[in-house]
């Protein structure tokens, strides 16, 4: 199950980034981030109430708190600064340059996360380097 959400998760992404660089079309990147923001939000809280979840919050670590927070702030600014970029440059180039997230996660997950780096994650990090770099040069 996880394999198809983290496919449809890919879809769509895709979807995002076409929408979006047709969306922003003469649109402030930043105003356009904070609608795209407002959207999230209304959708995630609404699947919240509608799964009836809404009563863990009181549950969260301190812990939790913190890293969601932390990882709040760095999707915000990972958001307003590819919105920018979309508006700027070529879709077909900005969003492969955008994944290049994979291989950094990658590192990050083995740095931090203590995950393991198998070869087959090294070729692949190097593999979506080259595909990068020959999408974008």
């Amino acid at each position: 199950m996880w394999f198809i959400l983290a496919l449809m998760s890919a879809v769509f992404a895709a979807l995002t980034s076409i929408l979006a660089k047709v969306g922003i079309d003469g649109v402030n990147s930043n105003l356009a981030t904070a609608i795209r923001t407002a959207v999230v939000l209304i959708m995630a809280w609404g699947m919240v109430f509608l799964t009836n979840t809404q009563s863990g919050i009181s549950d969260i670590s301190k812990k939790s708190w913190i890293f969601l927070i932390l990882s709040g702030l760095a999707t915000g600014a990972s958001w307003l600064c590819y919105y920018r970029a979309l508006q700027m440059g070529e879709a077909s180039k900005v969003v492969p340059i955008d994944k290049l997230s994979v291989v950094i996660t990658l590192i990050l997950a083995f740095v931090f996360l203590h995950e393991q780096f198998t070869w087959k994650s090294g070729v692949g990090a190097v593999l979506i380097t080259i595909g990068t770099l020959v999408m974008v040069i």
